[in-house]
């Protein structure tokens, strides 16, 4: 079925049909992230015998590396591969990844995890970005097709977020699975579900059009001609080179502060050069992308605790008066059960008000997130005062901080990704999608530093102490959002001046 590009954006309804295939590979990718991210802290502390300081800055780092590899994998799919085969290519280096680490994940643990960083990169801003371009370019319909497809991304944060550490821990078929391969078990579940989603991605590129394929050339006298095959290969080859440094940068977190203080500033320096070339209303939207993307680091600094911290609360400090569940398993999917019911319609939601000419702008929507952040983290905070003198809190009370939190989240992640799809030039959309990315990197480096500061404690402290110490620091995180959060909408009039006529 050999679609136009115009056959597809111009779509009846709330939804392009391709935006389901889409939603179905991004699932199942997802299923592997996150069932991965949420084994991470409590597999370092429990099987390799790190302490808990020492695992939220391994967890910092090997997150950072993930989300830094979006912005060279949405290079390399702008100027040579295409997003079609940067996002099959990363996919089968998660899958083996995913494998390494089935194998044995207490001996290949850095070395399966560099693979699923270097993977991630190719996969993941690739198919957000194609995703951006089933719609026309200001379709006020984008907005809710971004936030349909955030429900599929937690969908499959959902399953593998809970269904991978329950398993690996044995709260999850613990009497059918031997104890010592348990993690082997939850490990190979990863792997599994990226091969479901890439024999999707398989079908669902017979209804994509031009969409996603591998650009041309342009040749000297200014004609076009097709991609060289040894710049396709070149970069097959240079990322394979790059899982050895990966893997011994991700193993010292000191190394990963070299990377970042570096990454940072010479990626900034490109963003200048290319906006340089652009016309100056270009530039003006392409200012607007990146305080999203500055502010965009806070709040993810913020945010990302889950996978950090408060694992580590999760595991020490919860009950289990939610349905008997196993805390850790709420912690890593809790967020993605809200996302899948709340997404569509919050989605639905921009499109009413839009209909009522009462939407705030997108500036506003970021605002509000980190509000909503800031209360969850308040939230977080309030869990003391239902604890024992055990340092033991109710799971139930966590998981309305989560709710609040989630809140937070569907105002800015899908809005983010709808808008830097809006405010690039159509050359550097892929490079752009990957520095919203690479702002989520720096966001999960800062996180790890500030999991590791509220992991230090006192060797004689009880665990009573320990709560008092992650919640003591959630309140000062809920601060620092709601100031984040007021400064946003304060300048929002500014930004919407260089955002123009996008909204």
């Amino acid at each position: 079925m050999n679609l136009t590009l115009d056959e597809i954006q111009n779509f009846k309804g709330k939804y392009p049909k391709q935006i389901w295939s889409l939603f179905f590979s991004e699932m199942w990718e997802r299923f592997c992230f996150y069932g991965m991210r949420g084994m991470l802290v409590f597999f370092m502390i429990s099987q390799l015998k790190f302490d808990d300081e020492k695992a939220n800055l391994q967890y910092g780092a090997t997150q950072a590396f993930v989300y830094a590899f979006t912005f060279i994998g949405g290079l390399f799919a702008d100027k040579i591969l295409g997003f079609r085969k940067s996002l099959f290519w990363g996919g089968l280096l998660m899958i083996i990844g995913s494998l390494i680490l089935a194998v044995d994940p207490h001996e290949y643990f850095f070395l399966g995890i560099s693979f699923t960083v270097v993977g991630t990169g190719f996969f993941k801003p690739n198919i957000s970005s194609m995703v951006g371009q089933l719609y026309k370019p200001n379709d006020s319909r984008a907005d809710a097709g971004f936030s349909l497809f955030y429900a599929g991304i937690n969908l499959g944060a959902l399953l593998g977020g809970y269904l991978c550490i329950a398993i690996g821990k044995g709260e999850l078929f613990g009497d059918m699975i031997s104890q010592n391969v348990r993690w082997n078990v939850a490990f190979g579940l990863a792997a599994i579900v990226m091969v479901i989603s890439l024999i999707n991605f398989v079908f669902t590129q017979k209804s994509l059009g031009s969409i996603g394929l591998q650009p041309l050339e342009v040749l000297a006298e200014g004609r076009s001609g097709k991609m060289p095959k040894w710049k396709e290969y070149g970069t097959y080859i240079l990322s394979l080179i790059f899982i050895p440094l990966i893997m011994k940068m991700v193993s010292v977190p000191e190394y990963t502060d070299y990377f970042m203080w570096i990454v940072g500033p010479l990626t900034l320096i490109y963003l200048f050069y290319e906006m340089s070339k652009v016309t100056e209303s270009e530039r003006k939207k392409l200012w607007a992308a990146l305080i999203f993307i500055l502010f965009s680091i806070v709040f993810w600094g913020i945010y990302e605790q889950s996978g950090g911290s408060l694992s580590i609360f999760a595991a020490k400090n919860l009950n289990k008066d939610l349905l008997g569940l196993d805390p850790n398993g709420v912690n890593n999917s809790a967020g993605a059960f809200f996302i899948i019911f709340l997404a569509p319609l919050i989605g639905l939601l921009w499109i009413w008000l839009i209909k009522k000419k009462i939407e705030p702008n997108t500036i506003i929507k970021f605002g509000l997130g980190f509000i909503f952040l800031g209360l969850g983290y308040y939230t977080l905070f309030a869990t003391r005062l239902f604890a024992d003198l055990q340092g033991i809190t109710s799971l139930n009370f966590f998981t309305l901080a989560l709710l609040i939190i989630t809140l937070g989240e569907l105002c800015l992640s899908p809005i983010g990704l709808s808008i830097m799809t809006k405010l690039s030039t159509k050359n550097l959309q892929g490079m752009m999608m990957g520095l919203w990315f690479l702002a989520s990197a720096y966001g999960q480096y800062v996180a790890g530093i500030i999991g590791a500061g509220l992991a230090k404690a006192d060797k004689n402290s009880t665990n009573y102490d320990a709560l008092i110490t992650y919640t003591s620091g959630y309140k000062q995180l809920g601060l620092y959002a709601v100031v984040a959060g007021v400064v946003l909408i304060l300048i929002s009039p500014f930004v919407k001046k260089l955002m123009q006529e996008v909204r």
